[in-house]
């Protein structure tokens, strides 16, 4: 019994050791840059004396990045698939709207102040050695697929080139506006909404426009 309490104590060691790692890489990585933060740096953030810690929980950068990913993804799938399950059928873009921008919306408010994943989200967002963490990974998930699908019975004659496109402009949209939001909030700076649900509302009013303009005719 006792050995049992030793391998769980250390066990539970290593589980807070490799949140402190998760939180410390996710704050640096947000305000510095994914190539201005060395492991040495998150694991001394981390209040790690020993720098090879990163790379003995989580191996490459890569790795600790999609671990990063991973922590926030499974809360917004759950919330996706709640929101999902209420609009289940519904050729009304703005459900479908809502259901793309309300979860990371939702899950930003519950973390609390300050947050640093929307900011480091429009990073991987844009960056092409991440950005398969977030968006190929995103891509597979089945919540996102019945979402492109609602969106898809919206707007059926939707030529697929533009269709595409404006998913791309969807995604940039979302991610991009919360990580401006989330910088004003650490930077003190006013916000034109004053709640991560109202700025969801005004992202989703502003796809709702996206998805149902016209398509310019070429000569």
């Amino acid at each position: 019994m006792a050995e049992r309490r030793t391998v769980d104590g250390r066990t539970s060691r290593a589980e807070a050791t490799r949140e402190a790692i998760l939180d410390a890489a996710e704050r640096l990585f947000a305000e510095h840059g994914l190539d201005n933060v060395s492991h040495r740096q998150i694991s001394a953030a981390a209040g790690q004396g020993n720098n090879a810690a990163v790379g003995y929980h989580f191996g490459r950068t890569e790795d600790l990045v999609r671990a990063v990913v991973e922590r926030h993804s499974v809360p917004v799938e759950r919330i996706r698939a709640r929101l999902l399950a209420e609009v289940e059928g519904s050729h009304d873009v703005r459900d479908w709207a809502a259901c793309l921008v309300r979860p990371s919306a939702e899950h930003l408010a519950a973390l609390g102040s300050p947050t640093w994943w929307a900011r480091l989200s429009a990073q991987l967002a844009t960056d092409p050695r991440h950005r398969g963490a977030v968006v190929d990974g995103a891509m597979t998930s089945p919540t996102l697929q019945r979402l492109v699908a609602g969106f898809r019975a919206c707007v059926p004659d939707l030529p697929d080139a533009v269709r595409a496109e404006r998913t791309e402009m969807a995604r940039l949209l979302v991610v991009h506006v919360f990580a401006e939001r989330e910088a004003a909030l650490a930077e003190g700076r006013p916000t034109p909404r004053s709640s991560w649900a109202e700025t969801a509302d005004g992202v989703g009013d502003a796809l709702v426009g996206l998805w149902l303009a016209p398509v310019s005719a070429r000569p």
